[in-house]
């Protein structure tokens, strides 16, 4: 099988899409199957390989770690028929996206795709609501002739079916149970930061609106000032937000940056609870992440996060925006020892389940399927 996957992010950007699609071109080298990603130039040049071709490109303004390229079609389609691929995988709807349903219509190749973000979420939080019509249409429009479009939850899939797409199939995440493991010890993150604090609570991921980081901020500054003087906060991430909210962070905070590998396993590992307002996210791999560390998540009742998390058994799900549910759970999971104790074991339980190498060979079925079955309509 030789498959060619367009996508406007990919490694080293740092987001879900990059991260998904670099865990998967690492499985396809592993089993020797064929693959070329056709992507933008990275922000970041240092990672180059013979399976990529970079695009000229630039930052997209809703979410900068998405370029928006522009590529040279006579040199793509050079590129893909030297390659002859079996399949396409379109991974993003930017200008990338869109070369890779033009060649698979062009060259008749066997075309899927993968649902990541929703943007039309994300308009809120930029006051673009009047956007929410023509982006849908757009959408549907540009998924319509995929033979299967990969989404990473249930809640994106009822979400996407209610609008009338169809083939829809579920890619979940896996999560690194070797690195992301509560082994490690707490102390190298409370000297590393200077931590004195009873507990820490945290947050990873990107510092912009759409993560619902005002929510946060209200949490942590409206906790009683008792548990609040033993509490200290671990922010771990960048984007647009940063310097806004360093600003006007507490005394107990910590603003650790961008952090990965190890780094970022010892910051969950270290964590007594993990506080995720997010309510966008169409899967939440942070919060597996946090979840395989041994750490209760307490996130919002929405998008992927309800479906990773388990009510009462390894975290607590809370009204999106909701301060004061927030706060709820975390005085009640902060009083109870036992109970956060046994939710964290839960979590580790849960997260060695979700094994990436399973979840890749559904999809290489999948697309196996696509490749030996006639085409098939997206709508109903």
């Amino acid at each position: 099988m030789r498959i060619a996957i367009f996508t406007d992010t990919f490694y080293p950007e740092v987001n879900g899409v990059a991260n998904t699609l670099e865990k998967f071109t690492n499985y396809l080298e592993t089993q020797d199957i064929s693959y070329k990603v056709f992507a933008p130039i990275s922000v970041s040049n240092g990672y180059v390989s013979d399976h990529i071709h970079r695009l000229k490109s630039l930052s997209f303004f809703l979410y900068p770690e998405c370029r928006l390229a522009f590529p040279n079609i006579i040199q793509l389609k050079t590129e893909i028929e030297q390659f002859s691929p079996d399949i396409i995988h379109v991974a993003t709807p930017f200008t990338v996206g869109l070369s890779g349903v033009y060649f698979a219509k062009k060259l008749n190749i066997p075309l899927v795709g993968s649902y990541h973000t929703d943007f039309s979420d994300y308009l809120h939080f930029y006051d673009l609501q009047f956007l929410t019509k023509p982006l849908w249409k757009y959408m549907k429009w540009f998924h319509h002739s995929f033979k299967k479009l990969f989404v990473p939850s249930m809640d994106t899939l009822e979400k996407l079916n209610n609008r009338g797409f169809c083939n829809l199939e579920i890619w979940p995440r896996g999560v690194d149970c070797q690195t992301y493991h509560p082994y490690y010890k707490k102390e190298m993150i409370r000297n590393r930061y200077a931590i004195s604090e009873k507990y820490i609570l945290s947050f990873v991921g990107r510092l912009a609106p759409e993560k619902d980081l005002k929510t946060l901020m209200t949490v942590a500054g409206s906790l009683p000032p008792e548990i609040s003087e033993q509490v200290h906060w671990l922010i771990a991430g960048d984007g647009p937000l940063h310097d806004e909210l360093k600003m006007t962070a507490l005394p107990n905070m910590t603003f650790t940056g961008y952090l990965k590998g190890v780094e970022l396993a010892e910051a969950y590992s270290a964590t007594d609870l993990f506080v995720f307002p997010s309510p966008t996210e169409t899967f939440g791999n942070v919060v597996l992440e946090a979840l395989a560390s041994g750490t209760p998540v307490i996130g919002a009742n929405s998008g992927g996060v309800k479906n990773i998390i388990s009510n009462r058994v390894n975290g607590y799900l809370c009204e999106p925006g909701e301060a004061e549910d927030f706060i709820k759970r975390i005085l009640h999971l902060l009083d109870n020892d036992s109970l956060r104790v046994q939710m964290g074991i839960n979590a580790r339980k849960y997260a060695l389940t979700q094994k990436w190498d399973q979840i890749f060979e559904d999809v290489i079925q999948q697309y196996s399927n696509v490749i030996n079955e006639p085409a098939t309509k997206l709508y109903a």
